[in-house]
């Protein structure tokens, strides 16, 4: 018998590891959210699209729900943010790694790719 393989987009999220669920969507969300000077954030979609620069985290950040969103840049404002952020992610348990302009969360992870949690 043969298996059955999924096409195109749906091809593409059934080779992928899930690394976080609408859950940690929601606490990461709530927590920027919260902070006095909240980050910006760019999303990458699993369909390539890697969205604009944008900092409203309670409307914005859901839209669309996370379903599709391989992994989200998050850009602090100042070096000043970066711990606040480091704890909040920390505490939350995502999947990701600090970069140079502040910190990326992985909501699936590819074949072979091997992700840190905070």
């Amino acid at each position: 018998m043969t298996q059955w393989i999924p096409a195109g987009a749906a091809r593409q999220k059934a080779l992928l590891t899930s690394a976080a669920n609408d859950t940690k969507w929601d606490e990461l969300r709530l927590a920027m959210y919260g902070m006095a000077s909240p980050p910006d954030f760019r999303c990458m979609m699993l369909s390539g699209h890697y969205g604009a620069s944008d900092s409203e985290w309670y409307y914005h950040f859901r839209i669309g729900g996370y379903a599709d969103i391989e992994f989200v840049d998050i850009l602090p404002r100042t070096d000043a943010d970066r711990p606040e952020i480091l704890s909040h992610l920390k505490a939350i348990g995502l999947a990701g790694h600090a970069t140079e302009q502040g910190f990326r969360v992985y909501g699936y992870l590819r074949p072979g790719q091997a992700v840190d949690r905070f």
